[in-house]
């Protein structure tokens, strides 16, 4: 990583963290007190903490705002609201998917409960769109609007990455679809209401849309192969919690599907009972490497990025913020599995 990208994010959580902390504190004190640790903004027992996340959603939309037009406010109210949906989804996503860690520490169900850390999610989720409405902004009704289907989109893609779990004849395509659904809709909405806030046209929104969705798909694999091969000291998640839970990644997807020997060999391993633990999740996850999914991911993964810099750039778009757009792009597909 280079010196500008943290400068990037650090900035943009500075932005961002009093609307959000602001919009956390209306809320009841127990659920306050979830989300709060979720952030990571205090220990289970209320004491300050001071972990947080990477704030690479708020960064988008503070970029593509600069990008549209130097001159124009920081849309900080469409940051937060990107960010309370998204933490919305990881404290759900953590509850469906049993996770016990993230950030490197235990995840806020483990500590309070099922039931307090989906109502801690739902929470979010409401916050997510009052932020856009109590205090006028420009646009707003476009971007709550935006903000909504970009949601749809994250909840319609987890319930097909749920549904997969069930089923032994997921596609290549239809997994691809669902990643567009669970990760890319909210990078995509995140770039967009950056663009709408500080005015731009319907084709420039709509262009640095399309920058999000690409980069969002390019995200997800990434994560998908550090999810494989990660160090879980850098990534904050236990290593091979993927194959463990019979998980349907794209790479793994592409493996399975694969027509290899070492495709079927690993078809066989996920039709057994009970979880993929030690030795044999090792095994898979060599099993998905001899297939070539992890070059098709790796290849994939620039292909993608090339994609969302063809709209980036589009009309020769230059200033400050395109090169800290393109720089941060770099950095999150180019990060080391």
């Amino acid at each position: 990583m280079t010196l500008a990208v943290p400068n990037v994010l650090t900035t943009s959580r500075k932005q961002v963290e009093p609307a959000l902390r602001a919009a956390v504190g209306a809320l009841d004190e127990h659920t306050r007190r979830v989300c709060e640790y979720h952030f990571g903004w205090v220990h289970a027992d209320g004491t300050p903490d001071g972990r947080t996340g990477k704030a690479l959603r708020p960064a988008l939309v503070f970029l593509t705002a600069r990008a549209v037009s130097e001159e124009a406010p920081a849309p900080v109210r469409a940051a937060a609201a990107v960010e309370l949906v998204h933490n919305f989804s990881l404290l759900h996503d953590d509850l469906m998917d049993d996770d016990a860690s993230r950030r490197h520490r235990p995840t806020a169900w483990t500590v309070f409960g099922r039931p307090a850390a989906l109502l801690a999610g739902d929470a979010l989720l409401s916050l997510g769109t009052n932020v856009l409405v109590e205090t006028p902004i420009p646009h707003a009704a476009e971007s709550v609007r935006m903000l909504a289907s970009a949601t749809g989109g994250l909840i319609v893609g987890q319930a097909a990455d749920l549904a997969f779990e069930r089923r032994h004849d997921v596609g290549l395509a239809e997994c691809l679809r669902m990643v567009e659904g669970k990760t890319a809709a909210l990078l995509g909405g995140a770039c967009a209401l950056g663009a709408l806030s500080a005015g731009g046209d319907a084709a420039t929104v709509s262009r640095l849309h399309a920058f999000g969705m690409e980069l969002g798909m390019a995200f997800q694999l990434v994560d998908d192969l550090l999810g494989l091969w990660g160090d879980p000291a850098t990534t904050g998640k236990p290593v091979l919690s993927d194959l463990r839970a019979r998980k349907k990644t794209a790479p793994i997807v592409r493996a399975l599907t694969s027509g290899t020997s070492a495709g079927e060999r690993l078809h066989r391993l996920y039709q057994e009972p009970g979880q993929l633990l030690g030795d044999r999740a090792e095994l898979a996850a060599d099993l998905v490497r001899q297939t070539g999914a992890r070059d098709w991911a790796e290849t994939e993964c620039e292909r993608r990025l090339t994609a969302a810099f063809a709209h980036l750039h589009t009309g020769g778009r230059t200033g400050p913020a395109v090169d800290a757009l393109t720089e941060l792009a770099e950095f999150i597909v180019r990060r080391q599995w």
